[in-house]
């Protein structure tokens, strides 16, 4: 059981609602971890499962692991906002409760921020589906991404991003239906110019018909109004929803041919 001498260096923030089946390995994936200062932040969001015995059960285990609850359901973006409330560390990381670090993650991820000087940092993605299958296709990161790059397709995945503590909290992420972690991207890119991407695929996805990016058409309605609250106007949002989902499809089919070995 280890204890911090001192505030962590990455607070990883992980809301988990109903996630019995996989928060498990989600949370192993961290405690895997070779960088080892990091303080992980748990919210049940309100779950009907056993969930939060499963959380318990690891703040027990490593005093790392910081449970919290919420009274009610409050959805995952208010979850993230309350979680990086909470957080002590100078870096912010985030794991949905169904994804997986490589055990090397946040080393490589630290080590490249510390040499690109960088004030947000995402990685390659990999994808698995429910019964944990790898996909052969890879969601490949830019060295340097920029504004008018990420307007065109979401290549930032939640759970492989890192953040300067300082920026993400002048952003929370807005709450309704949309994909609230596309506008947080887009928002301080507008500001810091640049997210740097490690090219590795240290974060490995877990796609289903149930997650967002599993549902085509409300996903698209997300889009749009992601793109509405970052500042377009109707037909702007229309015009940049339709470019990105003719990003987004051929991408899905990559990664579902991957499945089946042709990726």
């Amino acid at each position: 059981m280890m204890k911090m001498k001192s505030n962590p260096k990455v607070s990883i923030i992980m809301p988990a609602y109903n996630a019995a089946e996989t928060i498990q390995a989600s949370i192993d994936s961290i405690k895997s971890q070779t960088w080892a200062g990091w303080e992980l932040i748990i919210i049940d969001d309100g779950s009907k499962d056993i969930t939060q015995q499963i959380i318990n059960a690891a703040a027990k285990s490593d005093h790392r692991v910081r449970p919290a609850i919420n009274k009610r359901n409050m959805g995952v973006a208010a979850t993230r906002n309350a979680g990086i409330h909470m957080a002590k560390g100078e870096w912010i990381a985030f794991l949905d409760s169904d994804d997986l670090w490589h055990e090397d993650k946040l080393e490589k991820q630290l080590a490249f921020i510390d040499a690109s000087n960088a004030a947000i940092s995402y990685t390659a993605t990999a994808y698995i589906n429910k019964a944990g299958e790898v996909s052969n296709y890879v969601l490949p990161a830019r060295h340097k991404l920029d504004y008018r790059q990420l307007l065109r397709s979401n290549i930032m995945s939640c759970s492989s991003v890192m953040v300067s503590r300082d920026v993400i909290t002048r952003y929370p992420f807005p709450e309704g239906g949309l994909h609230e972690d596309y506008v947080v991207w887009l928002k301080i890119l507008r500001e810091v110019g640049f997210a740097y991407g490690v090219d590795m695929p240290l974060l490995q996805y877990r796609m289903t018909d149930t997650s967002k990016s599993g549902r085509r058409f409300s996903s698209a309605i997300m889009i749009y109004h992601a793109y509405r609250v970052v500042g377009y106007g109707r037909v702007g949002a229309f015009l940049l929803t339709l470019r990105y989902a003719a990003h987004s499809i051929p991408k899905r089919g990559r990664v579902r041919r991957g499945w089946k070995g042709e990726g």
